[in-house]
């Protein structure tokens, strides 16, 4: 019995032919592997909608949060500290 040699393309995503190309670009573009691209993207995403963070995940400390600084537990907005 003869085996089909085709190459598949093999991903734990949902994507169509067009998206997995873009993604291939901005790999290449940015010199990232695409899993890499794609957590990239996932965290800019994030910290645009969730600024500030949620319950479960908050800012690196010494992170800018428009006009604002995290250092260690506390936010600093101009010279007044709050926990």
């Amino acid at each position: 019995m003869k085996r089909n040699r085709e190459k598949k393309t093999v991903r734990s995503f949902t994507a169509t032919l067009q998206e997995l190309s873009m993604l291939e670009a901005l790999a290449r573009y940015h010199g990232f592997s695409k899993s890499g691209t794609i957590t990239n993207l996932l965290k800019k995403e994030f910290w645009r909608v969730f600024p500030k963070g949620n319950g479960d995940i908050h800012p690196d400390p010494g992170a800018k949060i428009s006009g604002e600084t995290v250092v260690l537990g506390e936010t600093v907005v101009g010279e007044t500290a709050t926990r």
